[in-house]
């Protein structure tokens, strides 16, 4: 045996060995070839069918608050126009970080779904250090549904019924007059810490765990004021349970037109709304996102529909997912400068 036969052999054996390893390769690749075959007709059918069940919209707040009743007002004709029950869930907590976040790391099979506002989308990024969720990497928009009008309102004892007498006896008693808010981080504690700022007067924030026990405290005298979102505050209002002083939009909202303006009351340039829309887990096809969006729109345009949400001082705002992802990049940053003017914090 000459020196070169030992070489010949290896190269041999390694020449068999990688064509045994080639045929492993190719019969892998037809298998997956032919497992796609099978899913890929399957996908495609979910989503033609889509939705064939009830669909799940968490709502990161609890239940009787004015993000809640506004999801619940538009859910009925939503539902309608999918074919299908959306059913809302309620997950309230950290000013709605809690119910966004657990929504963020659902399935993005297209049956769960978010109701978020600007506070869960906007305020929320500049208040927490850390809210559990990024709102625009961990979801695709589907679209917004309002903007919503806030009212600043006292308990009925409280001996002010216009913005400057109000201004006037929050000067004239430092320290002893309180406002609520749905939490530390909403648009009720933001809107009442800019007040306070613009006034330079100084009263006391009062954090409850969501709109509902807020209001109750505030029709049963325990605290004295509210900055609130028009669906949560103004039913009452409206019944006399509260004293409506003044809106802080810039113009007049359309379901209160008796209140006037903050800007119109010697706070000039006030202006503070909310804004909600509904959003998916990233990841969501978009054939899926489309017929949600659609849905949405159309649900925004049923009269009936629009004029609940406007007697609850929200203005319908049918939009595209594209619409809403550029409103949300803009509002991050304003809220943001917002919170840092303010000074506000979360305890």
């Amino acid at each position: 045996m000459n020196s070169s036969e030992p070489h010949v052999s290896r190269c041999t054996s390694i020449s068999l060995l990688d064509g045994t390893a080639m045929r492993h390769v190719a019969a892998t690749i037809s298998i997956l070839v032919g497992i796609l075959g099978i899913l890929t007709p399957a996908a495609v059918r979910a989503q033609e069918t889509y939705p064939n069940k009830p669909i799940r919209l968490i709502v990161p707040f609890v239940p009787g608050g004015g993000g809640d009743t506004l999801a619940r007002t538009v859910t009925p004709s939503f539902s309608q126009a999918l074919g299908q029950p959306v059913v809302v869930e309620n997950r309230g907590g950290a000013g709605g970080n809690i119910g966004s976040e657990l929504a963020a790391k659902a399935a993005p099979d297209g049956y769960t779904i978010l109701y978020g506002t600007s506070g869960t989308f906007g305020i929320n990024h500049g208040l927490y250090a850390k809210t559990g969720f990024d709102p625009i990497r961990d979801f695709a928009p589907i679209g917004r549904i309002s903007r919503i009008g806030v009212v600043l309102a006292v308990n009925p004892a409280v001996p002010a019924t216009s913005v400057k007498e109000l201004i006037e006896y929050l000067k004239a008693n430092p320290g002893k007059v309180t406002f609520a808010s749905a939490g530390n981080g909403t648009t009720s504690h933001l809107a009442g810490e800019m007040f306070k700022m613009a006034t330079n007067t100084n009263i006391v924030h009062i954090p409850y765990k969501g709109n509902g026990p807020a209001m109750i405290d505030l029709i049963a005298g325990r605290v004295n004021m509210i900055i609130d979102v028009m669906p949560s505050a103004y039913p009452h209002v409206k019944s006399g349970k509260l004293r409506g002083l003044a809106v802080t939009t810039l113009s007049r909202v359309e379901g209160a037109p008796e209140l006037t303006t903050l800007d119109a009351s010697g706070m000039p340039g006030f202006d503070v709304s909310a804004w909600d829309g509904l959003w998916a887990p990233a990841e969501t096809s978009k054939p899926m996102i489309d017929k949600l969006s659609a849905a949405l729109r159309q649900a925004l345009l049923d009269p009936q529909t629009r004029q609940r949400l406007i007697a609850r001082g929200a203005e319908p705002v049918p939009s595209t997912p594209e619409e809403l992802a550029r409103h949300v990049s803009i509002e991050l940053p304003k809220w943001a400068n917002a919170v840092k003017q303010s000074g506000a914090r979360v305890d």
